[in-house]
């Protein structure tokens, strides 16, 4: 007789945007596209790889002084230096001071799990976390599993059709004294200067304690000092805060997914001891953090020549996204489609919303068999000349449907 099992009680997790993904895999329809990959693609339609990464990785692979040894807990010295160097830049003021630093993390969300566990245990009166973002984002649950009160906001407005910069004004003023305030793709979220000193000081007045995300550097608009403008505004504003810095997506080297948990003090002295503390806790989650990504980063950002090449391919995909929204706004102005699109290419990046009800994402998915996520936010670099006719003229089957079935 076999015995009871000790997962009996274990039911099946809720469905993740992945399952998407899984239904398109399924679904054997000729036409059949997929808008939800979460890099960057190709023309070809291709993970999107920067040119010398493969160069580096081979050098890498035959270089005979390497011995494999387990890294340092905090991670690769050289790669947490560079990393910092292109966040802040290299003669910014809070690097000449020693007020900052890093831990090499694991992955895109590592950062958000090594400075969840330090917060907790440290931070005591900051158990609140408010999170605020164009979507909703992952590092919600890991705030959620280690016993914070989370509360999550989108500063996308789906009635205007834009990304709202006094959503973030707002929500600033509702969340309590003490808290962590967590915020996501910010760049995106155009505030003004005047707006950006109004943020920062409702968050002294409330010692609110920031913790930012920086998934993509540069991809917005090519610019990778305007893009991390605001950290400056905060460190000379005399703030201490924590950021998530991910660098696997603007190298194109996503199966080596490898980010720094950022961290500015009021001092060197008070820097250490957080490092210290941090340290412990990296060793029980990962103990030695994965060096292949890291390395190929480092390589990169130490060579001037191989840096400025580097930039020069992530020009040229930010190139490529504007000249497919703009595309894609006016094959839709030429179709006659319902409604302005302007805010297709107002909005920075990648990923951006279509704009679209859940009605027309579910036609689109269902009748077009074009696969989107529900809140109809989609990566533009999956469109490209081979499909952008079938996808267009889809959306505005989808707008003149769900218009005729409102009559």
């Amino acid at each position: 007789m076999p015995s009871l099992s000790v997962f009996t009680d274990v039911p099946l997790a809720q469905k993740l945007e992945g399952s998407l993904l899984k239904t398109y895999k399924q679904d054997d329809h000729p036409n059949k596209m997929f808008l939800a990959y979460s890099v960057c693609m190709t023309k070809e339609g291709q993970p999107w790889v920067s040119s010398m990464v493969r160069n580096i990785r081979l050098q890498i692979a035959q270089d005979p002084s390497l011995n494999y040894e387990y890294m340092p807990v905090m991670g690769m010295n050289s790669f947490i230096q560079a990393s910092l160097s292109l966040l802040f830049g290299k003669n910014s003021q809070v690097i000449m001071e020693n007020r900052v630093g890093g831990v090499h993390t694991v992955g895109d969300s590592g950062a958000f799990q090594l400075g969840a566990q330090f917060l907790k245990t440290w931070c005591r009166d900051s158990q609140i976390v408010y999170i605020i973002s164009s979507q909703k984002e992952s590092y919600g649950l890991i705030f959620q599993d280690l016993g914070f009160s989370v509360y999550e906001y989108s500063f996308w407005d789906s009635t205007k059709l834009c990304l709202d910069p006094s959503m973030l004004l707002d929500v600033v003023e509702q969340a309590p004294r003490g808290c962590v305030f967590v915020m996501g793709n910010v760049t995106n979220c155009k505030l003004s200067q005047s707006q950006w000193i109004k943020l920062m000081s409702t968050m002294k007045s409330k010692r609110i304690f920031p913790f930012f995300d920086i998934p993509c550097q540069g991809l917005s608009t090519g610019d990778l000092e305007e893009e991390t403008r605001f950290l400056k505004y905060f460190v000379s504003r005399g703030f201490e805060f924590f950021c998530s810095q991910s660098l696997s997506k603007i190298f194109g080297i996503y199966d080596e997914g490898v980010g720094i948990l950022v961290v500015v003090a009021l001092s060197n002295e008070l820097l250490l001891c957080v490092l210290s503390q941090l340290m412990n806790y990296a060793r029980a989650l990962w103990l030695s953090p994965p060096s292949m990504g890291a390395r190929i980063i480092t390589s990169i950002l130490c060579n001037p020549a191989l840096q400025g090449e580097w930039k020069q391919s992530l020009e040229g995909v930010v190139d490529n996204i504007m000249l497919i929204k703009e595309k894609v706004k006016e094959k839709l102005r030429l179709l006659g489609t319902p409604g302005s699109w302007d805010h297709i290419t107002e909005q920075k990046g990648p990923h951006s919303y279509l704009g679209l009800s859940s009605q027309q994402v579910e036609y689109l998915v269902k009748k077009r068999h074009i696969y989107i996520p529900r809140n109809g936010r989609i990566n533009f670099t999956c469109i490209n000349a081979c499909n952008i006719d079938y996808i267009t003229q889809s959306i505005n089957e989808a707008v003149l449907f769900t218009k005729d079935s409102e009559k």
